[in-house]
């Protein structure tokens, strides 16, 4: 008896851990306070220990209201965190070109003009401005972004459009568009958060304050594919990019975030 049922026993087994590892493969692999990023060629995790900061300093006037914030505690009860102003410390208060940087990936191209972009109205502004609404602004865009959080199986939690675990949800777009000749300046232009992906310099970090460069990714073979083969994957490839002319330069912004960073 024991042999008969000896080989259905150890078929039951293997067939078990066929199972488990099934599972544990389409597992997600990040938790719901992680998103993706690269580095040196390498996919990473950044586990994010607080929320986001936008620094608004004394004498700022991010609302463009006339005055600072200095005098106007209104400034900085709606965090306006900007992108095209580089403000002169982060949030520690330490001088800002000794903080570290996270490239932040902006798909600035368009795949299908079909696709909706965040809202009608945001949609037809960009058409105007640009004559395209790119991937960075669509509910769907039509590649891969780890921001919003893509959903199982990468991530435990899919972020709705214009999220992201522990970031704002607006940008103001104001003076990046000005310093392209796109809006007068001193405009403000609120978005959701733009879908984005992130590039470390290095692959291992322990947990810090990060100011989040923008940069626009205007061709879409640029862009990086979701398990990271191909594309734009580390700092190296990013500054080949923008040497030709795949990709803008480097936009600073008074927006930060805090997180470690780790190989995936």
């Amino acid at each position: 008896m024991r042999k008969i049922f000896a080989r259905p026993m150890l078929a039951g087994v293997a067939l078990l851990a066929l199972t488990l590892g099934a599972f544990a493969q389409s597992s997600p692999t990040l938790k719901v306070n992680q998103t993706e990023g690269f580095a040196e060629g390498k996919s990473l995790a950044f586990t994010y220990q607080q929320q986001f900061y936008c620094t608004h300093e004394a004498f700022a006037d991010l609302n463009h209201n006339g005055k600072v914030a200095a005098v106007d505690p209104q400034e900085f009860q709606r965090p306006i965190c900007a992108v095209g102003i580089n403000p002169t410390i982060d949030p520690t208060g330490a001088p800002v070109s000794t903080t570290d940087k996270l490239w932040v990936l902006v798909p600035f191209f368009e795949t299908n003009p079909a696709e909706q972009a965040f809202t009608p109205q945001l949609g037809a502004t960009l058409k105007q401005l640009f004559g395209i609404v790119p991937d960075a602004f669509k509910i769907h865009p039509g590649v891969a972004v780890q921001c919003p959080e893509p959903g199982r199986p990468e991530t435990a939690h899919k972020g709705m459009a214009g999220t992201c675990t522990m970031h704002t949800t607006q940008l103001d777009l104001g003076p990046v568009l000005a310093a392209l000749g796109k809006v007068p300046p001193n405009t403000l232009v609120i978005t959701p958060t733009v879908n984005h992906s992130h590039i470390l310099d290095h692959t291992t970090e322990h947990p810090e304050w990060w100011q989040v460069i923008v940069v626009l990714v205007t061709d879409r073979n640029a862009w990086p594919t979701e398990d990271g083969t191909k594309g734009i994957t580390s700092l190296p490839a990013l500054r080949a990019a923008q040497q030709s002319g795949k990709a803008l330069g480097d936009v600073p912004s008074n927006f930060f975030l805090f997180f470690s960073s780790q190989l995936q």
